[in-house]
């Protein structure tokens, strides 16, 4: 029988989840969906847990679970709790990994889901070999992996790193967290959203956007309309891609990463997001980090390498016990 992590990646709208194996093999990936109206998290848990024990009876072969690594917006790494997630349905604080941990029956840890998918990087993406450099996740909201010598920095209290929530334009968009300029309010897939119709109320431009509600507005259409060269479109790539750049060249300052991985769906426009990006990161850059820092995109699929850095971790905290 095959030894396996239970690799589970909690977004804002859909939760992933796979069986990875020690060489970092993922068997079964699923998912299904984070938000329902009114559900507690015990229920979403019990919805979780059925799809997870079907996927393990359809496997091509026997996988016997021996951890889960979760990966969540706001995880603490540290006791194991989502601890006041903007972007999820949950409020307050979740025991996450006991809960999990008493479900499967066997050791489960928690982290936040961008330190998840840094681990994912560095085992297995974009950044194997690399030994300092920062993960920023563009999806529903903004999150941030910081890697330090090979190590995710967790602080003191398991939150470091929130970078998505540095304020950036004091006063500005309201942000999910309480606050008002929140990195996360220009650079996610919400923010971009948000651009858009800022722009559609101050340009004459025509744009195919126009013809489509803020409800049904994804980065995806975005992105589709930015390709045909639609201008809206493409100005409000350039205007995220500003901003995020702006971001990047403070963040560079506390850590001299090597490079700075851009992952997510927002990620997957490609140079329509890395271009203005790194332009305007160098553009703002201290002199003495000008032209070191490369920004690059996740060559790994946005739920795999997010599985499999949840179920990294479960497997390199294992280790560590049995050591």
């Amino acid at each position: 029988m095959k030894k396996v992590a239970l690799g589970i990646d909690i977004g804002g709208t859909n939760t992933k989840f796979g069986f990875v194996d020690k060489e970092g093999k993922v068997y079964c990936e699923s998912s299904i969906s984070t938000t329902k109206p009114g559900e507690k998290f015990e229920d979403y848990l019990n919805n979780l847990y059925n799809e997870v024990q079907q996927s393990l009876e359809s496997a091509p072969e026997k996988l016997e679970i021996i951890g889960v690594g979760v990966g969540a917006p706001n995880g603490n790494y540290f006791n194991g709790c989502i601890e006041f997630a903007a972007n999820l349905p949950w409020k307050g604080i979740i025991r996450a990994a006991q809960l999990m941990s008493d479900k499967w029956g066997v050791p489960a840890y928690l982290t936040n889901d961008a330190n998840a998918a840094a681990i994912g990087e560095m085992l297995f993406g974009t950044a194997k070999g690399m030994k300092d450099f920062i993960v920023i996740t563009l999806g529903t909201g903004v999150g941030s992996g910081i890697v330090v010598n090979g190590e995710v920095v967790y602080g003191h209290d398991g939150f470091a790193g929130e970078l998505g929530h540095v304020v950036v334009e004091p006063g500005d968009r309201e942000c999910n967290c309480g606050r008002k300029g929140c990195l996360e309010v220009y650079c996610s897939a919400n923010g971009i959203r948000r651009t858009v119709f800022e722009l559609l109320c101050k340009k004459n431009d025509n744009s195919v956007l126009r013809d489509i509600s803020f409800n049904e507005l994804t980065s995806a259409k975005i992105y589709e309309a930015a390709i045909e060269g639609d201008h809206i479109a493409r100005e409000a790539f350039r205007y995220t891609g500003k901003m995020l750049g702006r971001a990047l060249a403070d963040f560079v300052t506390f850590s001299s990463p090597e490079a700075i991985i851009l992952f997510g769906g927002l990620a997957k426009s490609g140079e329509l997001i890395r271009k203005p990006t790194e332009e305007s990161m160098e553009e703002h850059m201290l002199f003495c980090f000008k032209n070191k820092v490369k920004v690059l995109l996740s060559s790994m699929d946005e739920g795999n390498v997010a599985v499999m850095g949840s179920a990294a971790l479960a497997w390199h905290e294992m280790e560590k016990k049995n050591k």
